[in-house]
């Protein structure tokens, strides 16, 4: 879910940063045979870009802060234990990159033009929140599993329902759920600690009907 959100913030970063290099530069528009200062609207047009950024970056702020949120729960889970070392340092380097590219992105709709300020505003709340969100969460990050759902809990949401399996395998490092009318989702078992594996896939299997989910090396 993360890396399709992040697809969406780059397909409308890459137009919003071009709109600031034209504004800021005063490059000619050769379609409309005008200078990029001579469009009308332009704060508009700042505007709804903006606006298309921040709702994709809330959207996907809530989701995770919602889902930390759940798995902290942990009575409400019949297994429930923090993600691997491994996976939080990960998540830790990969939100520091998050964080760096919005501050790049700041920082150079800044020095284009000061007609984009409410771009400039709109990446230092989502830079702002990249940092507070781990700042406030890196101890939080865990994988639940209930008798409905499995849950991963970081700086992205995974969730795997347990309704409908037919078969569940193990490949390497990946979990794969096979459900009826050939749905497939798949499940990063480095998430879990080395050593809390074997409890997992216990929990796992007490919460499935055996007689009708086929199980593959899960030991």
């Amino acid at each position: 879910m993360n890396s399709f959100i992040n697809l969406l913030l780059l397909l409308v970063s890459v137009p919003t940063l071009l709109v600031s290099v034209f504004v800021g530069f005063d490059l000619p528009v050769e379609f409309l045979h005008i200078t990029a200062n001579e469009i009308k609207y332009i704060n508009e047009i700042y505007l709804v870009l903006g606006l298309l950024l921040l709702i994709i970056g809330l959207r996907r702020t809530i989701r995770r802060w919602m889902g930390v949120s759940m798995v902290k729960q942990q009575d409400k889970f019949v297994w429930n234990q923090p993600i691997s070392t491994t996976r939080k340092n990960r998540v830790l380097v990969y939100n520091s990159l998050e964080a760096l590219v919005f501050l790049s992105l700041l920082i150079a709709h800044l020095l284009l033009t000061t007609a984009s300020f409410f771009i400039v505003f709109v990446y230092f709340v989502l830079l702002l929140d990249s940092i507070v969100f781990v700042l406030v969460n890196q101890n939080q990050f865990r994988v639940g599993l209930s008798s409905k759902a499995i849950l991963v809990a970081d700086r992205e949401i995974i969730l795997i329902y347990l309704n409908g399996l037919r078969k569940v395998s193990v490949s390497q490092q990946t979990i794969y759920f096979d459900y009826i009318e050939d749905l497939q989702l798949t499940f990063p078992l480095d998430c879990i600690q080395e050593a809390q594996k074997a409890d997992f896939f216990g929990a796992l299997e007490a919460q499935i009907d055996r007689d009708h989910v086929l199980f593959h090396h899960t030991k």
